[in-house]
């Protein structure tokens, strides 16, 4: 096993090729998943005056009772000062007139002929949001590297920026080989399998918004590879899934090394993804996957998500674990690290089927996987185990 690279040192090399793809302005409202090119300060202070929390009356300092002097609503302030013993109306988002230290909410309040009256006076500051208790400008509010979600939109758009500067998605092909692959998932002989990897890969990187071209199935030929990879050349990453194997018809490698890449590492101690590829070509980065299906989807989730998502920007592009309690045992673990497909209840986690790297029902079925080392000794039901949930992939 000394000739494979362990998870960690493959994929700290491999994210250390991510391209570094310029920025490009983007609308905040069109940010939704992108990752922040800057940082993000904010261009004014919210709120910009001091504003009521609650419905009610302003009212200025003293002990009362306070003559009913106007109105403060959201979008239309009082205009005057308040001096002692006058207070305004005021609604939950209205600025907190010149004059006025505190609010007394309605349901305290006794109002009759233009006269307020409290059994108790609120204290000073009372339900009052000041001035930039939420930011003030120039404040960092994200980080270069963040993704962007709904309420990071608002944030934004509050902090008073229209664009902001985004990566630009990296262009990505995908390449799946193999004479066993048929076209037509409806007309395939039982010498052949449909051709699905490129459809799962493809699919598995649509929510991060990337540009995907699609290329194949190809034949096991050098000549077809030759004119696939030319196609690919103007791709960002060009992610190829078979043929990356040391059979007599494993061609990827070969073709590669003819088209100009050059190999940086292969082979993984993981299963299922021990074949696993990853190759340049000027800044061009190749990611070959296993052609096996379920190890084709294992090594996208650990190996080309992250490298898209480092492409893009993302600060922390790995997916991280959590540890849940075994439902069953489960046993030794031979020489390489293993990802077993499984189905989890929030609290406990069992497989999902049979483990065979072919088995795409239980993987179907499965919504993390159980990450077990390396030579670890069998977990009996009811012990811990690191799992890595698919939807923070």
């Amino acid at each position: 096993m000394s000739d494979l690279l362990d998870l960690e040192a493959a994929q700290t090399q491999l994210l250390a090729l991510a391209p570094v793809l310029p920025p490009e302005q983007v609308p905040v409202e069109a940010m939704l998943g992108r990752y922040l090119a800057e940082d993000v300060r904010a261009a004014r202070t919210q709120p910009a005056a001091n504003l009521s929390a609650m419905d009610g009356y302003a009212l200025a300092p003293g002990a009362g009772p306070w003559q009913l002097v106007g109105e403060s609503r959201a979008g239309a302030p009082f205009a005057g000062t308040l001096t002692a013993g006058q207070c305004v109306r005021i609604s939950t988002g209205a600025v907190l007139p010149k004059g006025a230290d505190r609010v007394l909410i309605q349901e305290d309040a006794a109002v009759a002929d233009g006269v307020v009256r409290a059994d108790e006076l609120p204290l000073p500051g009372r339900d009052i949001r000041p001035r930039g208790f939420d930011f003030a400008a120039g404040d960092l509010l994200l980080a270069r590297g963040t993704c962007i979600t709904p309420a990071r939109i608002a944030l934004m758009l509050a902090a008073g920026h229209s664009a902001v500067a985004a990566v630009r998605r990296p262009r990505i092909a995908v390449l799946d080989s193999g004479d066993e692959l048929a076209a037509d998932p409806a007309n395939c002989p039982p010498y052949q399998i449909p051709a699905s990897n490129g459809a799962m890969i493809a699919a598995m990187l649509a929510p991060l918004g990337c540009e995907v071209q699609r290329l194949g199935p190809i034949v096991d030929d050098m000549p077809a590879l030759a004119a696939a990879l030319t196609a690919a050349e103007a791709a960002d990453i060009l992610i190829t899934s078979g043929g990356a194997s040391v059979g007599d018809h494993d061609l990827i490698k070969p073709a590669l090394a003819d088209w100009g890449a050059e190999t940086t590492f292969w082979k993984v101690a993981i299963k299922p993804g021990k074949p696993l590829l990853v190759a340049r070509r000027g800044a061009q980065v190749i990611l070959g996957l296993p052609g096996n299906p379920v190890s084709s989807f294992v090594t996208a989730f650990l190996f080309a998500l992250p490298l898209v998502r480092a492409a893009l920007g993302d600060a922390n592009p790995l997916p991280r674990s959590v540890v849940l309690r075994a439902a069953e045992a489960l046993p030794a673990v031979g020489k390489r690290r293993e990802f077993l497909r499984a189905v989890s209840d929030g609290g406990s986690v069992s497989r999902a089927g049979p483990q065979d790297s072919s088995a795409l029902a239980a993987l179907a079925a499965a919504d993390c996987l159980i990450d077990r080392s390396a030579g670890g000794p069998a977990v009996a039901a009811g012990d811990p185990v690191p799992v890595i949930y698919l939807r923070n992939g």
